[in-house]
């Protein structure tokens, strides 16, 4: 069973960088397309950014977050990080990692992100 524990959240002022981390458990992330959404309140669970361990190794990002998050993964510590810079308020949202393979999918519990000053 895959186990996906996210940290890094916090407060941040507009403008401000974060790093979030997806520690994954129970297999190398490797073994998956891994992937950052993001749920404000009152809104869908949206994609963030992706990371395609399993095809051509290569990230997608929303539109949203090109050019300002970079989605990276770790082999040595087996997590799977999303490194976010200048954010703004319409970034704040619970941020997950999600892991997925032709059978299964798998979300961890979420991190805080608020962006305000």
């Amino acid at each position: 069973q895959v186990q996906l524990v996210e940290s890094g959240g916090g407060l941040v002022q507009p403008g401000g960088s974060l790093r979030l981390s997806c520690a994954v458990s129970g297999s190398s992330f490797r073994s998956y397309t891994m992937a950052w959404y993001r749920q404000a309140p009152g809104s869908q669970r949206e994609l963030v950014a992706t990371l395609d361990n399993t095809g051509s190794g290569s990230a997608r990002y929303a539109d949203s977050a090109k050019g300002r998050f970079a989605i990276s993964g770790d082999s040595a510590k087996n997590t799977v990080n999303l490194q976010m810079l200048n954010l703004k308020p319409e970034d704040t949202a619970v941020y997950y990692c999600n892991a997925r393979d032709l059978r299964s999918a798998y979300w961890g519990q979420g991190t805080q992100v608020t962006v305000s000053s």
